[in-house]
């Protein structure tokens, strides 16, 4: 195995923090949720996870939001789904989240706080919300 530089050292431990910072949950009130189940996987949620990845890290926002993954959601007619979470604003779950989606709702929905209603498959009804 070749040796590493320091710099090479250093460049690599710095790469190795920013990873474990986007896997640290703590402080994190943003939440973006994939389904990763068969169904998801098969539609493409692991380009979506990669595109909510890259987006957060270009926006510089890995210390505000955590991406998580869950297991299926229910919703296999509308794969990829994402579930977003956002202090003060209704629970949704978005369909159809390709690479092209996971930025819109990286722009408008995390940044600009608004909700993509076209592309809302479920959220809360305004009768059982807290208000």
């Amino acid at each position: 195995m070749a040796k590493m530089s320091l710099e090479e050292l250093r460049s690599l431990r710095d790469t190795r923090k920013n990873d474990l910072r986007k896997r640290d949950s703590e402080g994190k009130e943003i939440q973006i949720i994939v389904g990763m189940g068969t169904c998801g996987i098969a539609a493409g949620a692991k380009q979506t996870l990669d595109a909510f990845i890259t987006g957060l890290d270009e926006h510089k926002l890995v210390d505000n939001v955590i991406v998580r993954q869950t297991g299926c959601m229910g919703m296999c007619h509308s794969e990829p789904t994402v579930e977003v979470i956002v202090p003060e604003m209704p629970v949704v779950i978005y369909g159809r989240v390709d690479a092209l989606a996971a930025e819109e709702i990286i722009q408008k929905h995390i940044i600009g706080r608004e909700l993509l209603n076209d592309r809302i498959l479920d959220r809360p009804a305004i009768d059982i919300m807290k208000l």
